[in-house]
């Protein structure tokens, strides 16, 4: 059976949302993040693109470029709501999908040519989408994901394109090297030092030599710069929380240990927030004493997956929950309300060395492990146990519970 894979992305979301709730702001020039000099462009309307604006630059610089732009400081419980309504026309008109992103969807139509046709299909749910929520959203569809996810690109703003089974080497031969996924600036930079610029020399080139200079991150590229690839579409599941909990094998009334525990258990889950590209609107702290009397609080927070947004709640959390001055003897932190959506959504209100620094962080642990790198606070308790990550299918809900 022919594959028809279906890749949708609304269109510069966040400002397409705010456009939408104040009409005003159509066809301005639009910043959406941090609003003060040291912060970060979280999105950009088309219309400062011109200017050399691009999402991620710091606003300072963006202002610079485009001095007339309207700078706005993002909602992300609005952001959210509308991702949801588009998840849910998804859910209801689609067996198969995968929601990449806060707004970026992809689906598997196969099989739907003998009934409706696949393209026909995915007109008509792009149609619905915009009707019902007022968004701009674009469209790829082809047999794979990555040439789908390209096609979007092109297609944009506010369009759709087909690719036929077959036409996929020829509709990717004139573009830039840059419109393949997985060439990031430093694999762009070695490829035009080889004068490498347009996909279609990617074709032409032997797939060891792409090998050689790359390794293999190289054999990826040329796959994808051919149109090849196998990767399966994630069936959609919405987690809808997080939690850790310790207990110790001698119950404490030790306040260091304690708070070092839950700053770490609060530092280890919004990297797993981080990395599975998730935002939590709610957390919780418990406790359980000696006598097995268990209390829990919780509170309602702005969308995040911040260590400084995250481990004060958390910490303000156990100071108000913790009452009865006896001893303790497991605590736990969940983090739940989760909604898909990267941490570009946290550069609404943080700087550009925030950002910088939880990414070398988040590295370092994606390489070396989650423990290789954390606060001096939390080093009291790094016995704390790896966590798996939580976003690869369905592991238990409690991530780490290990006795000390």
């Amino acid at each position: 059976m022919q594959k028809h894979i279906l890749h949708l992305d609304l269109d510069t979301f966040f400002v397409s949302c705010e456009r939408l709730i104040d009409s005003r702001l159509q066809k301005k020039p639009l910043l959406v993040g941090g609003t003060g000099d040291r912060g970060v462009v979280a999105a950009c309307s088309y219309e400062t693109r011109k200017f050399g604006v691009h999402s991620g630059m710091s606003m300072k610089i963006a202002k610079g470029l485009c001095p007339e732009a309207i700078i706005i400081k993002g909602n992300t419980g609005i952001y959210s709501k509308y991702s949801n309504l588009v998840t849910e026309i998804i859910k209801e008109k689609v067996p198969v999908f995968e929601k990449a992103s806060i707004d970026e969807f992809y689906a598997d139509l196969s099989g739907m040519d003998a009934f409706f046709g696949s393209y026909k299909y995915a007109s008509e749910l792009r149609q619905r989408i915009i009707k019902e929520s007022g968004l701009p959203i674009s469209f790829g569809l082809s047999q794979n994901k990555i040439v789908s996810k390209v096609a979007t690109g092109e297609a944009k703003p506010n369009n759709q394109l087909l690719i036929n089974k077959g036409f996929e080497k020829q509709f990717l031969a004139p573009l830039s090297i840059k419109k393949i996924p997985s060439v990031g600036t430093k694999t762009y930079q070695i490829l035009r030092n080889l004068g490498v610029d347009k996909v279609k020399i990617i074709q032409e080139m032997p797939l060891e030599m792409m090998v050689s200079v790359l390794g293999v991150n190289g054999k990826t590229i040329w796959e994808r710069a051919n149109g090849i690839d196998n990767s399966p579409i994630i069936t959609y599941h919405e987690r809808k929380s997080l939690s850790t909990e310790r207990t110790y094998n001698k119950d404490t009334i030790d306040m260091v240990k304690l708070k070092d525990t839950i700053f770490a258990m609060a530092e280890n889950l919004a990297y797993q927030l981080r990395r599975g590209d998730k935002l939590t609107g709610s957390i919780s702290v418990k406790i359980r004493y000696s006598d097995f009397n268990t209390y829990s609080k919780q509170v309602k927070i702005p969308y995040t997956s911040a260590d400084h947004k995250i481990i004060p709640v958390v910490l303000d959390l156990f100071q108000k929950l913790y009452q009865r001055r006896i001893l303790i003897r497991l605590v736990g932190v969940k983090v739940s309300d989760i909604v898909s959506g990267n941490y570009q959504i946290n550069l609404f209100d943080d700087t550009e060395h925030l950002i910088n620094l939880y990414s070398a962080m988040d590295t370092i642990r994606n390489k070396y492990g989650e423990l290789s790198v954390m606060r001096a606070t939390a080093m009291g308790a790094k016995s704390i146990g790896r966590f798996s990550n939580p976003f690869n299918g369905e592991p238990p809900l409690v991530l780490a519970h290990r006795k000390q």
